[in-house]
């Protein structure tokens, strides 16, 4: 016998499942560790941005959204009310859909 008929069948991940898998929520949080003082507004205002955004990337990957054209404004916003964030502006949702784009 093929030593391939022995191995058991995996588990049906995102990618192959009949329908979408169930976003599975974050666990814990990490614990949060203080900014660099001393840097401009901006430098802090643009660094949570991106930080969210990734957060919102990754829990869109999760739950089944793989391209960027399928990730509206509203699906991220939705998305975002799922996982306990704040509803992101159009400025993050754009850079939600950028880090989506260039993860390829």
């Amino acid at each position: 016998m093929p030593a391939a008929a022995l191995k058991p069948k995996p588990l049906p991940t995102q990618s192959i499942a009949k329908r979408p898998v169930l976003l599975d929520l974050p666990y814990a949080p990490l614990e949060k560790r203080p900014l660099p003082p001393g840097r401009p507004r901006e430098w802090y205002v643009a660094h949570n941005r991106r930080l969210k955004a990734m957060r919102l990337a990754i829990a869109l990957l999760d739950s089944g959204v793989h391209m960027p054209n399928q990730a509206r404004n509203e699906t991220i916003r939705d998305t975002a009310e799922l996982i306990g964030v704040h509803p992101p502006s159009d400025t993050t949702c754009h850079m939600v859909r950028a880090f989506m784009r260039y993860s390829r």
